[in-house]
C-alpha cells in the first residue's frame, strides 16, 4: 500500500485563497484599517450621545432625551456590521476599550455639566466629522474596488447626516 498522496491538491492549502474575499491583501489592509478607525470614532460618538442622553435636563428633556436614545440606537447599529466587514475581508477588528481610546479621533466630554444646546452642538459636530471620515474611507474602498463597504458606508453617511440636520436644527437659538 502506497503512502504517496495522488492528490496533493486537496491537502495543500494555497494561501491566495485562504482569504475570504478578492481583495487584494493591500487592499484588506488598507480598508480594514480604516474601519478600526471608524469602528473607535463611531464607539466613542455613541457613549457620548449617550452620557449626554443620561445627563440631559431643562425644560425640553423629554424631546432631548428621546431625540439621543433614537440617535445612539442607530449608531450603536452600525458597530456590527461594521466590523463583520472588517472580519469578511479578513482583516481584524476592535478587541478592547483600550483600542477604542487609542484609535478615536472624536473627543470624548467629561464634564459635569453641559448645558443641553452645548451637547447638542457638539454632538451635530461630532456627527459632521463622522460623515466625513466616512466618505474618506468610502474613497479608500471605491481604490480598492471594495463595493460592498462601499455600499454599507453609503447608507450610514446618509443616516449620519440625518442626525447632523436634526441635531443642528434642535440646536438653533430659538
Amino acid at each position: 500500500m502506497s503512502t504517496t498522496n495522488t492528490h496533493p491538491s486537496r491537502t495543500h492549502v494555497n494561501t491566495a485563497f485562504a482569504r475570504p474575499t478578492d481583495l487584494s491583501p493591500l487592499g484588506v489592509a488598507e480598508v480594514s484599517a480604516e474601519l478600526r478607525v471608524l469602528l473607535a470614532d463611531i464607539f466613542a460618538l455613541y457613549i457620548k450621545t449617550k452620557n449626554f442622553h443620561w445627563h440631559m435636563s431643562g425644560p425640553h428633556f423629554r424631546d432631548y432625551h428621546l431625540l439621543l436614545d433614537e440617535q445612539s440606537e442607530q449608531i450603536l447599529a452600525m458597530t456590527d456590521d461594521l466590523a463583520e466587514r472588517a472580519r469578511k475581508i479578513g482583516g481584524t477588528t476592535l478587541r478592547s476599550i483600550g483600542d477604542i481610546s487609542r484609535l478615536q479621533r472624536l473627543q470624548d466630554n467629561d464634564e459635569d455639566i453641559v448645558a443641553p444646546e452645548d451637547m447638542l452642538s457638539e454632538l451635530a459636530e461630532d456627527n459632521h466629522q463622522l460623515s466625513k471620515a466616512l466618505r474618506a474611507t468610502h474613497a479608500i474602498c471605491d481604490e480598492h474596488n471594495d463595493v460592498a463597504t462601499a455600499s454599507l458606508i453609503e447608507n450610514w453617511i446618509d443616516e449620519t447626516e440625518c442626525r447632523t440636520w436634526f441635531l443642528s436644527e434642535t440646536a438653533r437659538s430659538r
